[in-house]
């Protein structure tokens, strides 16, 4: 018996798909031999007890499966690898062939460029349009589309045919700070500045502002872009200088040979008897502090005169388009569909 038990420990032992695995076994009554007292036996169900031996605590370690799933990710990885590499050629065999074919273009070879297959409205260009003008009020309000809603009695302007208000003041303002924000409230569809704002067109809105807003607008304003009012002020600066140098002079006299001026010669004679590097750097701060208050005084001039523009635009624009015209509009759109009707009746 112990021979027979030996041999089956053996056998487990040197069993290949049996990796750290206990088998349990059990004693069963069965008919007793002559020969031994005790008997083991193999289980009833020898598939699943080899396929118990078989298996890891854990889970499947069927090598076949885990080299299967190594080689199905290491398949994945390369085409994943394969398509991103397709993909980058592709690219560049599109540029390599937009820029050759803009090289055989400019030597004369008739080739389509991206100059030649864009669209045309892309390139369209803004179209010149003409204005309506109108009073906005409380009984009939306009809107804007600068500040939402119009100020009471203030005249609005808009693309002759459309709705689309805004008011005249904001407009003049606008273009005066930031012309670059004027065509995008349309959509960049009308040429605003070059339509209601230039001289050369039919449909300028200055060609109403008379003497006073002409030389407000065109000549102080638009001058020289703005070269003009900056030499204007610097002429008005010189001549209060020069006017009152005398009265400057006696006060700085007076003040050189004062007594508190020179108590405080501990003090600024460090600057005065100091080198050229520091005088020339104090120079250039005294310089940028003047130009800085000009600038300041200019900035203030121009706003001045830009309000006076507005109030020039809101008194001399004619208006286009009235309470009465806007009903009597009304009326004809009513009483042609009012016709319509009757005619399909």
């Amino acid at each position: 018996m112990i021979q027979h038990y030996l041999l089956f420990i053996l056998a487990l032992a040197f069993n290949p798909t049996a990796k750290s695995h206990r088998i349990s076994t059990r004693r069963v009554h069965s008919r007793r031999n002559s020969k031994h007292d005790v008997q083991f036996c193999e289980p009833d169900r020898s598939s699943e007890w080899r396929s118990s031996l078989a298996s890891v605590r854990g889970g499947s370690s069927d090598p076949l499966a885990l080299d299967e799933d190594e080689e199905h990710k290491k398949t994945l990885e390369g085409f994943a690898k394969l398509v991103k590499y397709r993909s980058e050629q592709q690219l560049l065999y599109q540029v390599r062939a937009t820029y050759l074919s803009e090289m055989l273009a400019a030597r004369g070879v008739p080739m389509p460029t991206v100059v030649g297959v864009a669209t045309v409205e892309g390139n369209k260009p803004p179209e010149k349009v003409d204005w309506d003008c109108a009073m906005s009020t409380l009984e009939d309000p306009k809107s804007c589309l600068y500040s939402f809603d119009a100020e009471p009695n203030t005249k609005v302007v808009a693309p002759v045919g459309t709705d689309q208000w805004i008011s005249l003041s904001a407009l003049n303002r606008l273009r005066r700070t930031d012309p670059t924000k004027v065509e995008p409230m349309w959509h960049s569809r009308y040429a605003i500045l070059n339509s209601w704002f230039s001289d050369a067109s039919e449909y300028s809105i200055l060609q109403h502002i008379g003497i006073k807003g002409f030389l407000i607008s065109s000549v102080l304003l638009d001058g020289g872009k703005g070269m003009v009012l900056r030499l204007v002020l610097i002429s008005l600066v010189l001549s209060v200088l020069v006017l009152f140098m005398p009265l400057f002079e006696y006060v700085v006299g007076r003040i050189l040979v004062s007594a508190p001026f020179w108590a405080q010669w501990q003090t600024w004679g460090r600057i005065a008897r100091a080198g050229f590097p520091l005088k020339l750097l104090l120079g250039q701060l005294a310089w940028k502090g003047m130009v800085s208050c000009f600038s300041k005084m200019e900035s203030k001039v121009r706003d001045y005169f830009v309000d006076l523009e507005c109030e020039i635009l809101e008194e001399s624009v004619p208006l286009t388009v009235s309470q009465e015209v806007e009903n009597y509009e009304e009326q004809l759109t009513n009483s042609a569909t009012d016709d319509e009707e009757y005619d399909e009746f």
